[in-house]
């Protein structure tokens, strides 16, 4: 599976490696492991195929044969994430599973179920009531590499709960502030696992979170000197499949920022996806290709290039230069390992033949394409298990935190109580030391001050009730008058209203029986045209360009050369820009927009969007437009 999700997986793959080679403080070893194991242990973290090389000699030697239970399963712990940093498969499934129950019952002080037999196992006699620090992490590293083996056997359920388990003891065993140094860099490790785990199945609010999470702990602890952009440049992504573009390109605004070097593959990620988001936002296709083939040019390896190849080709497709698309989406759909990257370049590639009129091709691209995809069931039913999963992982965190926030309230409140009773305690003493005469004298002055400290309590009490009822009815008449001006305000702007409604009525009419106007109206009721539909099957109703002209010159005799206006007060429309304003006047829908101008859907709305920020104004299009043609045709 985890060759399976994408350049994601890649790239977070990446991650790990790096903060296995970080300099990052080792924590001593736990109590009772093996001195060898340890020194492994340790070397993983710097030279993870070192590490291998001295486990399998040391799993060969006579000293592996005597280890106790405990360093029994510290051993298979670290057969499998050596095999895992190795990029091996997990070979120790059973072994590590036992290893997981293991360190569990260690942290839960729950016994170990009974050997066959009714024998004793020797670790029941060593249950640990206040388990240390590095076995609580032993166990949620146990928990973690589970949840990879499961990752690899595409248990996606099952990793996740392991993923969530993994946090889970991290956080109900470690202060905030512990979480530094090599825990820092395994929670950054373990959140960004579940950031892709989530992302690949689109549930894009966790992935962020999680995100999000990662992020804060890389920030603690860097596990390279890109990791910071990194998961900024993934959390970007995540908006970007939320279709959120102003939020993706401001994340890779901020990750370009963290670099301090671009002669990397991070760099070249960053400004590969933020090109295609200028794209989608309206930019001219020529810069967001010339970064894109810029990116393509430091490409280091084969997979990196088709990565490129496959952005590129999709720009193509978008803009109808299917040839040229087709030398780079093909590479792709037949080199790819990674199926994501290929489902995507078979999606473009069949509208593409389907084009050509190639359906032998196209047929290829639906075959491979109902191959890989899930059914709608089943792809609902995993998302509501990781949904149960990850909240009633936020659930018992949340419940967790109020505990502990409750704990350190009742530790403050028993400082307090007991500082107070010592204090007592201490006047009494000096109280009783004093003679009675004395104490009667003090008691005397006390009830005397007592007694000044509430009458001026009293007055000051009284003073500020004068001052508030005073306050409330000056209030009471703001409001009052307020109200009033409120209603006039509101029959004014009724009477305006009302007056102006006949002359606004008159000229939509006028401009609806142009010929054009009824011709457009026809071919749109008769047309039924749907969001969903490719527009090329309505090609018999789409516009020609007298027609367009048409329909410019009726616009322009019913608004006062209103076209002529808008491109001299908006330089940065173009002519297809002035061709959707005059669509717009009558009302369309982005679907009729479509068929009517042979667009795909996504086109119209970016290219609405890209004409609403030019004209500065958020209001729908149609609104802005019909405002701004009868103002000019006013004047």
């Amino acid at each position: 599976m985890r060759k399976h999700v994408g350049s994601i997986a890649w790239l977070l793959g990446l991650v790990v490696m790096v903060a296995c080679t970080t300099s990052a403080q080792i924590d001593e070893p736990a109590e009772g492991s093996s001195e060898e194991l340890s020194a492994i242990d340790s070397l993983m973290w710097r030279q993870p195929d070192s590490a291998l090389a001295q486990l399998q000699a040391f799993c060969n030697s006579p000293e592996a044969d005597s280890l106790d239970e405990f360093n029994g399963y510290y051993c298979q712990l670290l057969i499998s994430e050596l095999l895992y940093k190795n990029d091996w498969g997990q070979s120790n499934r059973e072994e590590l599973l036992q290893a997981v129950a293991y360190f569990d019952s260690l942290v839960r002080e729950a016994p170990h179920p009974p050997l066959k037999g009714g024998a004793q196992r020797a670790g029941d006699s060593k249950k640990i009531s206040n388990p240390t620090p590095n076995l609580v992490f032993l166990t949620a590293r146990a928990h973690y590499i589970n949840g990879v083996g499961y990752y690899e056997q595409d248990s996606i359920v099952q990793a996740c709960a392991e993923y969530l388990k993994t946090l889970e003891v991290m956080e109900a065993h470690f202060e905030e502030n512990e979480l530094v140094k090599k825990k820092a860099i395994f929670m950054t490790y373990t959140y960004n696992r579940l950031m892709e785990l989530f992302s690949t199945q689109f549930m894009l609010d966790p992935a962020v979170e999680c995100g999000e999470n990662a992020l804060s702990f890389c920030r603690i602890e860097p596990t390279s000197p890109e990791a910071v952009s990194n998961n900024l440049y993934y959390l970007g992504k995540q908006y970007d499949k939320m279709d959120d573009i102003d939020k993706a390109n401001w994340y890779y605004g901020q990750a370009l920022g963290e670099l301090t070097n671009t002669d990397n593959l991070v760099y070249r990620n960053i400004i590969s996806s933020k090109a295609l988001c200028d794209y989608q936002t309206g930019y001219e296709v020529d810069s967001s290709l010339y970064a894109l083939k810029t990116a393509l040019s430091g490409a280091r390896n084969e997979e990196e290039r088709l990565t490129r190849f496959l952005t590129i080709g999709v720009i193509f497709t978008e803009e109808y230069l299917y040839d040229t698309a087709l030398f780079y989406l093909e590479p792709v759909f037949n080199n790819e390992k990674d199926v994501g990257s290929q489902i995507q370049a078979a999606e473009c590639l069949r509208i593409i033949y389907d084009s050509l009129g190639e359906s032998e091709k196209s047929d290829v691209c639906v075959r491979f394409l109902a191959n890989h995809k899930k059914s709608e069931g089943e792809n609902k039913a995993l998302t509501s298990k990781l949904e149960d999963l990850f909240k009633t992982y936020t659930s018992q965190k949340q419940e967790r935190q109020v505990e502990i926030e409750r704990e350190k309230a009742m530790k403050i409140v028993g400082g307090i109580i007991i500082c107070i009773a010592v204090v007592a305690l201490g006047v009494i003493i000096v109280v009783k030391r004093r003679s009675k005469t004395l104490l009667k004298k003090k008691q005397e002055e006390a009830d005397r001050k007592l007694g000044e400290t509430e009458r001026q309590h009293r007055e000051e009490l009284e003073a500020e009730r004068q001052t508030h009822r005073m306050q409330q009815a000056a209030l009471s008449g703001r409001l009052k008058r307020s109200n009033e001006e409120l209603r006039e305000l509101r029959d004014q702007r009724r009477q305006q209203t009302s007056n102006g409604l006949p002359k606004q009525e008159t000229q939509a009419v006028s401009f609806n029986d142009e010929p054009i106007c009824r011709l457009i109206m026809e071919r749109v009721n008769e047309g039924q045209f749907k969001a969903k539909i490719d527009c090329e099957l309505y090609k018999s109703y789409a516009l020609d360009k007298q027609q367009l002209l048409d329909l410019r010159a009726a616009v322009d005799r019913h608004f006062g050369q209103f076209t002529l206006w808008l491109r001299k007060a908006y330089p940065k429309l173009t002519n297809i820009d002035i061709d959707y304003c005059c669509l717009n006047l009558l009302h369309l829908t982005y679907a009729d927009v479509s068929a009517l101008m042979q667009r795909a859907y996504n086109t119209v709305v970016r290219r609405d969007s890209k004409i609403q920020k030019i004209l500065g104004s958020e209001k729908p299009l149609p609104v802005i437009l019909m405002d701004l043609a009868h103002n000019h045709s006013s004047v």
